[in-house]
């Protein structure tokens, strides 16, 4: 073992690197050269600003304004809420074909989609059309994000759907079924643009990314289950989305509700879809191979159907989708009574759900493009879209990942590719809709089944497994939930398990005994170092966890239970007894009175055995709250020290010179 010689070089280095042989030499008469420092204090209303500052503005948005005149002011304040004023400075003819691309891209995949999702929600078809048509307007005026593609999506329009003939039967009431899907959708727009406005935006960081891998996937299987229906050519089918009740339903039409010519139609063409998606998984130059795929499935599998009649046979078809834009639908929107309440309770969950899926889908490809995405900015933009699309006869649109890749791949610069595609479905409700009329609902089947498969993401749901236990607990919790129950009960296991586990996490926080390395001043983890020793006659416990009224009970309990399980291995094995306790404190970012008084009555009870508390490395926080509730002159304030290896020092001075 290296000596050091006492000098000013040893004064310089590192105490956690000293040896214990330059130690042994300070020991008899050694002082903490620095002590436990106590922070300025500051006022309640400085105090109570400053938290309320990082937890609603901890990015600083009004830094931009400051020593700005206000005519300045105003321009930022109006590039925040159009950030399109912002960057169409420097628009140019480049940007403009890379977005007239990907428009022109997304465009062919999401005409055929928002057919398929309008069903899922039991629209009619040309709703999810008028909702790719208004929305991505709003959204490219008002969003930051230069990649994600707005539209109706599978996950939302499954959900929607369930909430809303839980309540109104979209069959024998379609009118008031389409009301409430508007007033619904209002609310949820609400929700979104209060959620920004009030930057709240924390509040959808609840629902955990396991959580979300589990829904999405169960999600995934239900949509896919419920296509059955059109890819089988089933009149009558249950309204449960549930497997069990799906699977009786199909199985049981076996005999006389299957149709041959059905199912050939939509087993070729989710062939050719899976096929295409391959290719464009296989080499990225042909991603607009899955890209245009489903456009090429809707027009072939039409033309098909027309020419053989085939809607004659039992080959259930779109029938007609009305020709024009967008109707005005504020006289539809339920603003009071108990349709608003249904609407509202509807809302706010499908909307916090199209948040999550969209700030997600955004920041994805924002980290891949390294540019910022204001998560609070994106929800006021969100929000605002769909309430202008509740007017506008649409229903819940969010950020959909398939049509955002596809954008991204094929070039797009900025949102502008959400106005291209927006003026082609434009021209599809002006011109084109009347093409639709023979199009098999087998095939808007099949695109959904292709479209949702992406959405089973059981590789991240395997690294779940690997890393943390509790995690996939909370990802199988959420994926049974929905696939056995429904997809609003699914949501709760989610959302319930993922506070579960933040709550286990606060009431039951992380301690650990450290020990020392060898040839150290280091004190660790004796379970991550199974090198480190234990020091004789002192326990060290360091706590993991600020240490509130939720946790203070069991942190005392905890360390009074480390010490008794010592006590017993000493006596086993005829060892000296312990006669020192140091608690650890880096860790610990913050401490209530109910932390003090569990501090308090852990000193009482360590007097009784005549075992000294010693404290290592209070945080500024803590330290000042312990002075002030006068818990630092109840133990001594020669029992604070800056360091777990003064405190050892200073506790087993004999101990520490024999080794």
């Amino acid at each position: 073992m290296m000596v050091h010689s006492v000098s000013d070089e040893v004064e310089s280095k590192d105490i956690e690197m000293a040896s214990r042989s330059s130690s042994h030499r300070q020991t008899e008469n050694y002082k903490s050269v620095h002590k436990v420092g106590l922070p300025p204090r500051r006022n309640f209303i400085g105090e109570f600003s400053e938290t309320l500052k990082e937890t609603f503005f901890a990015d600083d948005p009004l830094r931009p304004y400051k020593d700005q005149p206000r005519s300045r002011q105003l321009v930022l304040g109006l590039q925040f809420l159009f950030p399109v004023l912002e960057w169409g400075r420097s628009y140019n003819l480049s940007k403009f074909k890379g977005d007239v691309i990907a428009g022109l891209t997304i465009a062919s995949l999401c005409i055929p989609q928002d057919i398929g999702y309008a069903k899922l929600a039991n629209m009619d078809a040309k709703y999810g059309l008028y909702s790719s048509f208004v929305p991505p307007l709003i959204y490219a005026v008002m969003g930051s994000s230069r990649d994600i593609a707005i539209g109706p999506v599978a996950v939302v329009s499954l959900l929607l759907g369930t909430l809303l003939q839980n309540e109104v039967d979209p069959e024998n009431n379609k009118e008031d079924y389409r009301r409430l899907a508007f007033t619904a959708t209002f609310f949820a727009g609400v929700t979104q643009a209060a959620l920004g406005f009030l930057r709240l935006g924390f509040l959808i960081e609840f629902l955990s990314h396991a959580a979300i891998v589990g829904f999405m996937g169960g999600a995934a299987i239900t949509i896919a289950l419920q296509q059955l229906k059109g890819f089988f050519g089933i009149k009558k089918f249950t309204k449960k989305t549930d497997i069990i009740s799906v699977m009786k339903s199909v199985w049981g039409s076996v005999h006389h509700g299957w149709n041959w010519q059905t199912i050939l139609i939509g087993t070729i063409f989710l062939a050719f879809l899976l096929s295409a998606k391959y290719i464009g998984k296989k080499s990225r130059k042909f991603f607009w191979v899955p890209a245009i795929a489903p456009l090429i499935s809707v027009i072939l599998s039409t033309f098909f159907v027309y020419i053989t009649r085939a809607d004659k046979h039992g080959v259930q078809i779109v029938k007609k989708i009305d020709r024009g834009l967008n109707p005005s639908s504020v006289s539809q929107i339920h603003f009071s009574g108990s349709y608003a309440a249904k609407g509202f309770r509807i809302g706010v969950v499908a909307g916090m759900i199209a948040l999550t899926e969209a700030i997600a889908i955004g920041r994805t490809f924002a980290s891949m493009k390294e540019y910022q995405l204001d998560g609070n900015k994106e929800m006021v933009a969100i929000g605002t879209m769909n309430i202008v699309g509740s007017m506008t006869s649409c229903y819940v649109a969010t950020g959909s990942f398939s049509r955002s890749a596809v954008n991204f791949m094929a070039g797009c610069q900025t949102s502008v590719s959400n106005i291209v595609m927006s003026m082609v479905v434009m021209l599809t409700l002006l011109v084109i809709t009347p093409l639709f009329k023979y199009t098999p609902n087998a095939i808007l089947s099949s695109i959904i089944i292709s479209a949702v498969i992406s959405l089973i993401n059981y590789e991240a749901a395997f690294l779940i497994w690997k890393v943390d236990k509790f995690d996939f607990i909370a990802c199988m919790g959420a994926f049974f939930g929905v696939v056995f129950v429904d997809v609003e009960i699914g949501l709760l296991i989610a959302v319930s398990i993922s506070l579960a586990k933040v709550l286990l996490q606060v009431t039951r926080p992380r301690t650990a005994l450290l020990g020392n390395l060898p040839s150290t001043m280091v004190y660790r983890n004796i379970e991550q170092y199974p090198e480190a020793t234990k020091v004789p006659g002192v326990l060290i416990v360091r706590v993991d966890s600020a240490i509130y009224f939720t946790n203070s009970n069991y942190v005392k309990e905890r360390i009074l239970r480390w010490l008794r399980d010592e006590e017993e291995q000493l006596r086993a094995k005829n060892l000296p007894e312990i006669n020192s306790l140091i608690v650890e404190m880096s860790p610990v970012t913050d401490i209530d009175t109910s932390g003090i008084h569990a501090f308090e009555e852990l000193y009482r009870s360590l007097k009784k055995r005549e075992i000294q508390l010693v404290l290592a490395n209070p945080g500024p926080v803590v330290i000042q709250k312990l002075h002030l509730a006068k818990f630092t002159e109840l133990i001594g304030h020669e029992k604070i020290f800056l360091t777990v290896a003064e405190a050892v020092m200073s506790c087993t001075p004999k101990a520490r010179e024999d080794s």
